[in-house]
């Protein structure tokens, strides 16, 4: 079907206001990207996997303007031991980073990397794969215009994980990163990821995971109450391999969060989960696809939203079971707990399936907090907006326990208790 004059318009502008980056290894990718983003054009509300989410400013030729936010408390992660990569409004900041050596690991810019670099065989080659069948135009803005990121290749498990910081310092950056990473057989990585990052900010993560390999994700979204943010994960996982990733939101205007994931190995384990946490002029956006391409293998979606003061939520996650994938353990649960009749949760969970061994199941609830265990609590002498409280950290438990190193789930509710006191009603 051809573009709408409208939405020709509006790609035209946005890609005028960006510079191709040119010269290296990168370069056929970034044309090729270019090209199929002409072909798509950018998002807007008539397409399927956008009717619940404005994308408006997320594709505007200029960001919208975001106030910093001083939170005036610990950057999260900061009593762990790990490697420190930090960006300010999407450039790499070397004063602010550790050195990027770790043992077992090869780290290099994308900004910098030198030619026949590694990266070519996956920088655009996930995100490409991850366009069928739905069209993630982003993305592939993201793997042309992209001016920096990080290049990770793991070839033994490292001693700590590595930490990439986003640091927001303008209030009206525009920041678009793109990250690689690949996993040899048989090694594990941790990759913790936080920070605002920018006004608006785009963001893209390939990870190559090979047999036998594992790799942890835990993300932090939060801080700043303005900014705008649109991120993409490709994971492809190979034969015993295993890909988990966790993602806590708190405070924006707008997240837009996607997540496409490859089983392509035999007895591969994925698990993608996340909680937010939204009062007032928020909008978060869970967008997950699950593709199982070999057998016995097992995906989790897990995903949490407690609203409140007219926040929206959105979760969109599909199970797609190719011809063959037999003995797929697919399950995905979306739940939203409204604290008030403002706010809004709009699912849309799918399953679409070509195989006959398989136990698939997917549910959605919306609901309130319940009465009978509020009533509960405060009979014992508790306040109601500490009990309140108690049963929202209840609410998201099941997906924080995705998170396998239990001092990181206990970092993550903390988090979530210091937010709920901040914002609690007496």
């Amino acid at each position: 079907m051809a573009q709408s004059q409208l939405k020709q318009t509006a790609t035209q502008e946005r890609i005028a206001a960006l510079a191709l980056p040119k010269g290296g290894w990168s370069d056929p990718a970034r044309r090729d990207a270019l090209a199929r983003l002409r072909a798509m054009g950018l998002p807007d509300r008539r397409d399927e996997y956008w009717k619940y989410t404005n994308p408006k400013s997320l594709v505007q030729p200029e960001a919208p303007r975001a106030a910093l936010f001083d939170p005036q408390e610990k950057p999260v992660y900061d009593g762990m031991d790990r490697l420190k990569i930090v960006f300010v409004d999407g450039v790499f900041d070397p004063d602010a980073s550790d050195d990027l050596a770790l043992e077992g690991v090869r780290i290099d810019r994308l900004a910098d990397a030198p030619d026949l670099h590694w990266a070519r065989d996956i920088y655009g080659v996930l995100e490409t794969r991850g366009q069928d069948p739905v069209q993630r135009p982003l993305a592939a803005l993201n793997t042309a215009f992209a001016t920096d990121g990080v290049l990770i290749h793991v070839t033994r498990s490292p001693s700590k994980p590595i930490n990439l910081i986003y640091h927001h310092k303008s209030d009206s950056s525009d920041a678009i990163l793109h990250h690689v990473v690949k996993l040899d057989a048989g090694v594990e990585l941790t990759i913790l990821e936080n920070g605002p990052a920018a006004a608006r900010f785009n963001k893209c993560l390939e990870a190559e995971i090979a047999d036998g390999a594992k790799l942890h994700h835990v993300r932090t979204q939060g801080r700043d109450h303005e900014r705008r943010a649109a991120s993409a994960m490709f994971a492809r996982l190979g034969t015993e391999s295993v890909f988990k990733s966790f993602t806590l939101t708190v405070n924006g205007v707008l997240t837009r969060n996607e997540v496409v994931i490859e089983l392509t190995g035999d007895d591969a384990v994925a698990h993608v989960a996340g909680a937010c946490l939204g009062d007032g002029d928020f909008h978060h956006d869970d967008t997950v696809f699950v593709t199982h391409d070999a057998v016995n293998c097992e995906s989790r979606q897990v995903f949490k939203k407690v609203l409140r003061n007219g926040a929206v939520g959105v979760f969109q996650g599909k199970i797609l079971v190719k011809e063959g994938a037999q003995k797929t353990d697919g399950y995905q649960i979306s739940q939203s707990l409204l604290l008030d009749e403002d706010s809004q949760f709009l699912a849309k969970p799918e399953l679409e399936i070509y195989a006959d061994d398989v136990a698939c199941s997917h549910g959605s609830t919306s609901g309130a907090i319940d009465e009978d265990s509020l009533f509960y609590l405060r009979a014992r002498g508790i306040p109601r907006g500490v009990a309140e409280d108690l049963m929202v950290i209840a609410f998201i438990a099941e997906a924080v326990q995705e998170i396998e190193d239990e001092a990181l789930q206990h970092e993550i509710v903390g988090r979530v208790e210091a937010w709920l006191s901040r914002h609690r009603h007496a």
